[in-house]
């Protein structure tokens, strides 16, 4: 008593009860990758239709075999020891069963880890960021440890810095950032003057534009302002960097050679953000008040000497000095951490993607907390 199953011409499974428990199947054709999902369902089918003893397939008639059709006689064979069946192939070609050993049965037999996964609670959910948070935490400050100490030996041995790569860096993350940090700039001030002329101009009141513009663009937004474009620009690029070369294992090879990575790599990028994103500063407030002074002069009818006289009555050197400090303070919390995320990269291209926003979204995060702790201490302080 027997059955025989065709698909479309291709390949054939032919059933024959031997008797005692025992099934014997012969397949003839070519099985393919397309043929992968109707081969499988027809073999559980029949394993399931005729619930076999012992299994044995012939492979005489069977004409051609991918590597697709290898991983479904593989399944089956494991399918059936899980029912355990014994299975036996007989007249296997060379080719088929070189195909076959290409798989991997170790790796099949061995549960993925994404069926396992469950859905978490609440508080499993909050308790595994915790961890992470935790973690990430003891790295940043280990990291930190590591560059203090760097940059104590460099500052004890200033020739043992990098300048040319210093210099370089310097005009990566200043020079070419001038268009950019200018057009943001410029656009803020024309934005912030115009939206308060629409307030201010009902009581009379046009003039307090130029200090309002010039206060809010020295105080926060020109240094706020700068860090960011400078984190999206150069904290990406340095952990991207930094990434690839883990991925490539050239950190590994440096320290091979004798070379502390940190040293090497992270020290030169951190002078040079630190010396120019206080200049970047100074040039995103120039242009800030530069685009206040487009909406004063043009659509509330001020001079230009009254807006600039009334800029400079309100705006104190104090401000102007504390901003650049705040500014290079953000400088070195985005390269230290575009650094720190770059160091971290294990694994390959998705990884070095991980950690570039990664490097973005932690250094936007610790400018706007750092920039809140400036606004409460210089609040109170002075």
């Amino acid at each position: 008593m027997g059955q025989t199953v065709n698909h479309q011409n291709k390949f054939s499974i032919a059933v024959e009860d031997q008797g005692g428990g025992e099934t014997h199947l012969s397949i003839s054709g070519r099985i393919m990758m397309g043929d992968f999902d109707i081969f499988t369902a027809e073999i559980e089918r029949i394993l399931r239709q005729q619930s076999p003893s012992s299994l044995t397939v012939d492979l005489a008639m069977l004409q051609y075999i991918d590597s697709a059709g290898a991983l479904s006689l593989v399944q089956l064979e494991t399918r059936a020891r899980g029912q355990s069946i014994p299975v036996t192939y007989k007249n296997m070609s060379r080719e088929t069963r070189g195909m076959m050993e290409l798989i991997d049965k170790q790796s099949l037999m061995t549960p993925s880890i994404y069926s396992e996964k469950k859905r978490l609670h609440l508080f499993d959910r909050v308790g595994n960021a915790t961890i992470s948070f935790y973690d990430d935490l003891i790295d940043v400050m280990t990291f930190l440890g590591e560059l203090l100490a760097a940059m104590t030996y460099c500052t004890l041995h200033p020739r043992s810095i990098r300048w040319g790569d210093v210099l370089f860096y310097m005009r990566k993350s200043g020079s070419e950032a001038l268009p950019i940090v200018g057009l943001i700039s410029l656009l803020m001030g024309l934005i912030m003057a115009f939206m308060s002329s629409l307030q201010l101009k009902q009581f009379g009141a046009n003039l307090y534009v130029a200090a309002l513009v010039g206060i809010a663009i020295v105080k926060e937004l020109g240094p706020m302002m700068t860090a960011i474009v400078v984190a999206g620009r150069s904290g990406s690029a340095f952990a991207a960097e930094i990434g690839t070369m883990m991925v490539n294992e050239e950190v590994d090879a440096l320290t091979t050679m004798g070379f502390d990575p940190v040293r090497f790599l992270a020290i030169p990028k951190i002078i040079a953000t630190v010396l120019v994103v206080p200049l970047l500063t100074l040039y995103a407030i120039l242009f800030g008040i530069m685009g206040g002074l487009l909406v004063g002069v043009i659509g509330l009818d001020l001079t230009f000497y009254t807006y600039i006289q009334q800029t400079m009555k309100h705006i104190q050197m104090f401000d102007v000095i504390s901003s650049l400090v705040k500014s290079a303070v953000f400088a070195f919390l985005i390269a230290g951490i575009g650094c720190q995320r770059g160091f971290q990269v294990f694994g390959g291209a998705e990884a070095v993607g991980e950690s570039t926003t990664s490097a973005v979204v932690s250094a936007i995060f610790l400018i706007v907390v750092t920039d809140s702790a400036f606004a409460i201490i210089l609040h109170y302080a002075f």
